[in-house]
């Protein structure tokens, strides 16, 4: 056994005792936000928006007052939802050959009068150099970026997006479709400098806006919304907007006492540890969504055009989501609706999460058997080239242990 879970269970019960310790106090400064969330009218936080640049941290933009709550729609008896999720395996230095893959799973549900189902999946191989490096030619040389790691799973997410209009350009029009992804529609993995400048544009340029567009191409003939579903939202605007209305500071001397997570002084300080579904899991009934808001991300504000990326919180009923649509459903109030009311039912028929995303993630995981198999079957089709089959002494020695 190679973890001591004698010494480890000691710390993981000081840790409980510690929360145990502090929860009276959350729950008052919980109660304060929540306070400040009624109380700020369209007019308060509109005047601190302008603001936002010179803070350290990001908060979210409210469309309609903070503490807006929104009823279900009416249901839909007769309706499509499609749904494409993935996975993948990534470039291995330890394998004999230079790859990856990515294998995107699809669901297509019809309920009503012709209910139906359609699953599948697609494995894709890469192993060009063209699939393998991310390249750019400019007047001063060309850049390269290898596709692996966190670049392989923004990959993966652009694909899951092209797969899902893929998906919905084969589908009949005359029933409403909700395309349902899961997932933020943002690529958060472009922002900061973990990645040069052109890898930002070549995924975003050539590959999310295209496929997005194709979706709103779709929607023009038919009742469509387009939605990414978030679960256990980790999202902090929403806190961080109200941490803005309780603040009595400017910016320059917020940035010497804050950081993008946590507040210094009072009475900012009592927002610290919260997240955006504390306070909508407090005031939200089931069914019921929040107000609209739409993000500060500026991959989203600055790369996505029409297709900015809006999003509200959702009371599912087992769970506090956070569903996020392009600013051209955002703007919709019917296709508004309709992501409502249809998240909302996919939640209920899938038990507490959406049912087509479930679906579709069964159809895509690769579990730890497939990987193995995968190695076997890449090393097997080498060797039958006669090509030279390898591996690492470090990779061996896991797979066989000596003691």
């Amino acid at each position: 056994m190679a973890l001591d879970f004698a010494q480890t269970t000691s710390q993981i019960d000081a840790l409980a005792f510690q929360a145990k310790g502090s929860s009276d106090g959350r729950r008052s400064a919980l109660a304060r936000l929540l306070q400040i969330m009624n109380e700020a009218t369209v007019d308060d936080v509109a005047a601190r928006l302008p603001a936002l640049n010179e803070r350290p941290f990001m908060a979210a933009v409210p469309q309609e007052k903070l503490s807006a709550r929104h009823d279900p729609p009416e249901p839909y008896t007769d309706y499509c939802v499609a749904s494409v999720d993935g996975s993948h395996i990534d470039v291995d230095r330890h394998m004999a050959a230079r790859c990856y893959l990515i294998n995107l799973g699809s669901c297509v549900l019809t309920y009503g009068s012709q209910p139906g189902a359609h699953l599948g999946s697609g494995p894709q191989l890469y192993s060009e150099d063209e699939d393998l490096f991310l390249t750019s030619v400019t007047p001063s040389g060309n850049e390269e970026a290898p596709i692996q790691g966190t670049l392989l799973g923004i990959k993966r997410a652009v694909r899951e997006v092209e797969g899902l209009a893929a998906l919905a350009s084969n589908l009949p029009t005359e029933l409403p479709l909700l395309a349902l992804l899961d997932g933020s529609l943002v690529l958060w993995s472009l922002s900061g400098r973990g990645h040069p400048p052109f890898v930002r544009d070549l995924m975003i340029r050539n590959g999310l806006l295209p496929a997005l567009d194709q979706l709103r191409s779709l929607a023009d003939g038919r009742p469509m919304a387009v939605a990414a579903y978030v679960s256990v939202p980790q999202s902090t605007e929403v806190v961080h907007t109200v941490r803005t209305l309780l603040c009595d500071k400017d910016g320059a001397r917020c940035k010497q006492t804050c950081s993008m997570y946590r507040s210094g002084p009072e009475p900012c300080s009592m927002a610290n540890g919260f997240l955006d579904r504390d306070l909508f899991g407090a005031t939200l009934q089931p069914g019921q969504r929040s107000c609209l808001f739409a993000t500060s991300s500026s991959i989203s504000r600055e790369h996505y055009g029409a297709h900015h990326v809006y999003y509200y919180y959702l009371n599912a009923g087992e769970e506090l989501a956070r569903v996020e649509i392009p600013q051209w459903v955002a703007q919709d109030s019917e296709r508004l609706a309709l992501s409502h009311t249809l998240v909302l039912d996919q939640c209920r028929r899938g038990a507490g999460y959406p049912a087509a995303i479930m679906e579709a993630h069964e159809q895509a995981v690769i579990d730890g058997s497939d990987r193995e198999l995968f190695r076997v079957l890449v090393e097997d089709a080498l060797g039958r080239q006669h090509l030279p089959v390898y591996t690492s002494e470090k990779n061996r020695s896991k797979r066989v242990p000596w003691v």
